[in-house]
């Protein structure tokens, strides 16, 4: 079994007290910092670019977990991959579902030496990327619709976790079930027991006691 990580999202930070919660984050039991990257066109919000990602890979040494949303992925996963990006997760529905560019997208990051993954929305079914599943090193699933933090948790999405979690032991397979959207004190478990092994959370994190927060999570 993999081991629990929790990856807060900077999304929720508290942008006037960075340097502070980036200091707790350090000392605390979070492996991860999930950087979500909005073009305001993929979904509705605009976030960060690749110069804020370097900035935070250079003040924090976590393992930069970077979900792209964004219409065009295939230009900007280099890009952030050049800045910091340990690993990237694109949207399938940006590539509209092709198989071939998934593939192809998955196989460049891989060479540019990160870590790759795939993300789908609510309203887009996981079985019809079975076949890419072994060059991903995690699957995100979106347990709200992407653009927004403090949105509430859709339960019906643990029925796709379920799902990767079995098909991962069928095929003798080691990608990670990450999960984003709605985390809190009484959804990670259910996330958990369905199968995720990578929680992202935002709210949850940062507006509670950061650490004390993250530990329990892991207990």
């Amino acid at each position: 079994m993999n081991s629990i990580v929790i990856a807060p999202s900077i999304l929720s930070l508290d942008y006037a007290n960075v340097s502070a919660q980036l200091e707790i984050l350090k000392e605390s039991k979070a492996e991860w910092l999930h950087f979500d990257v909005m073009d305001g066109h993929f979904v509705p919000n605009l976030t960060f670019g690749p110069d804020i990602l370097r900035g935070f890979k250079k003040a924090c040494p976590l393992f930069m977990d970077v979900h792209l949303m964004v219409e065009d992925p295939e230009t900007y996963a280099p890009i952030f991959i050049k800045n910091g990006a340990d690993l990237v997760t694109f949207h399938t529905e940006a590539l509209n579902n092709d198989l071939t560019r998934i593939q192809k997208l998955l196989d460049e990051i891989h060479g540019l030496g990160a870590k790759g993954g795939i993300v789908v929305k609510p309203n887009t079914a996981i079985e019809p990327f079975e076949s890419v599943l072994k060059s991903c090193d995690l699957v995100l699933i979106m347990s709200v619709e992407p653009g927004f933090g403090g949105q509430k948790f859709m339960a019906d999405m643990l029925k796709k976790v379920e799902w990767l979690k079995e098909k991962r032991e069928a095929l003798n397979l080691s990608y990670r079930i990450e999960i984003d959207g709605g985390i809190n004190q009484d959804t990670f478990r259910l996330a958990l027991n369905a199968g995720c092994d990578t929680l992202v959370a935002g709210s949850y994190v940062f507006k509670n006691d950061i650490a004390k927060t993250i530990e329990g999570m892991l207990e």
